[in-house]
C-alpha cells in the first residue's frame, strides 16, 4: 500500500469530490451494495462462518479430515483438513474458505506452509452464487451455472496442484502455545463471526462507489470489455453485465474467468480473513489469477463439447 500511496491517494480524493458533487448518485450507490450485501451475502455466508468456528473449536474438523487425509497429503501436501475445508468452501462460497484457513492456522491446527498451500484452491464461490444467481438468474440458463460450477471446482483443483511445492519461513512461536490463545467460548465465536461478516459488507459497498466513480471510464470501452473489468473488481455487478453484453455461450466462459478470480472486492474479503497469517497480497492475487486461467480453459472445453 505504501509504495503505491500517491496514487491511491489521487483516485480517493477524486472519489471524494465525485461524491461531494454527485451525493444522490454515490448515496444510491452504497444503498445498492449494502443491500447486495444483506439479501444475498448476510443470509447465506453468516451461519456458515459461525457454524464452521464452532466445529473447529469442538475438534470436529479432525474426525472428519481423517477420511481424506491421503488424496490431500499426496497430491497437495497439504494437512489432510485441507479437504473439509474445500468442501465447506465449495459449498458456501466465498470468503469462507479464507476464514476457515485463517481459524485453522490462528488455533495451531495447520502451519502457514499448509494455510498457504490451501488458500490455493480452498478460495472458491458457491452454488447459490454460480448456479441460482448466475446461471438461472442472470445468463437465465441452468445449464451454463452447471458448467461454470464444474469448471470452477475443477479450476480449484488444478490450482492447488500448481502450488502444491510452496515453502515458506515458518513462524517461530509454537503451534501448542497458539493453541491455548485462541481457545474460544460461545460469545467470542459470536463476536468473531459478527465482526466478520461486517468488513465483507464494508468492502462490498465501498466497490460499488469505486465502480461507479470508474464508471466513465468503463463507458469509453467496448460492453464486452468494460463487463469483464468490472467483474474483476467486484464480481456480482460484473455477472450481470456480462450476462447483457455477452449474448452467447461465450457468456459463460467470462463468467467463470470472473468468478473465479473473485473480484478484487472478494480478494480483499479474503485478505481481511487472512490477515494473521502476514500472507503476501501477491500471492493470494496471483494464485487467484491462475485459478482464474485454469478454469475459463476447462469451461471453454466443456462448451466446445456439451454446447
Amino acid at each position: 500500500m505504501k509504495k503505491y500511496s500517491i496514487i491511491l491517494s489521487i483516485f480517493v480524493v477524486f472519489v471524494i469530490i465525485n461524491m461531494v458533487i454527485f451525493p444522490d448518485l454515490y448515496i444510491s450507490q452504497t444503498l445498492n451494495g449494502i443491500t447486495a450485501w444483506a439479501f444475498n451475502v448476510l443470509p447465506s455466508v453468516l451461519p456458515f462462518i459461525f457454524l464452521t468456528k464452532v466445529l473447529s473449536q469442538l475438534g470436529t474438523v479432525e474426525k472428519f479430515s481423517n477420511i481424506f487425509s491421503m488424496p490431500c497429503e499426496k497430491l497437495f501436501k497439504a494437512h489432510a483438513v485441507s479437504s473439509y475445508v474445500f468442501l465447506m468452501s465449495i459449498i458456501s462460497g466465498y470468503p469462507v474458505g479464507a476464514k476457515m484457513t485463517a481459524d485453522l492456522y490462528e488455533s495451531g491446527k495447520i502451519t502457514k506452509n499448509d494455510a498457504f498451500k490451501m488458500t490455493s484452491f480452498c478460495s472458491t464461490s458457491g452454488p447459490m452464487f454460480i448456479i441460482g444467481a448466475v446461471g438461472i438468474g442472470m445468463l437465465k440458463n441452468a445449464t451454463f451455472g452447471y458448467i461454470i460450477m464444474i469448471s470452477h471446482i475443477i479450476g480449484a483443483l488444478l490450482n492447488g496442484l500448481l502450488y502444491r511445492k510452496i515453502n515458506i519461513k515458518e513462524d517461530k512461536t509454537p503451534l501448542q502455545n497458539k493453541v491455548s490463545k485462541n481457545s474460544a467460548d460461545l460469545s467470542s465465536i459470536v463476536l468473531d463471526s459478527a465482526l466478520s461478516i461486517i468488513s465483507v459488507g464494508t468492502i462490498i459497498a465501498i466497490f460499488f462507489v469505486i465502480i461507479t466513480s470508474l464508471s466513465p471510464i468503463f463507458n469509453l470501452l467496448p460492453s464486452p470489455l468494460a463487463s469483464i473489468l468490472e467483474g474483476l473488481i467486484e464480481i456480482t455487478k460484473g455477472c450481470i453485465d456480462i450476462s447483457s453484453s455477452i449474448n452467447s455461450v461465450w457468456s459463460v466462459a467470462a463468467c467463470t474467468f470472473v468468478i473465479s478470480f473473485g473480484g478484487i472486492s472478494t480478494i480483499l474479503q479474503s485478505i481481511t480473513m487472512l490477515n494473521k497469517l502476514n500472507m503476501p497480497i501477491k500471492l493470494f492475487v496471483l494464485q487467484k489469477f491462475t485459478h482464474a486461467i485454469l478454469a475459463t480453459i476447462v469451461s471453454v472445453i466443456l462448451i466446445v463439447v456439451l454446447l
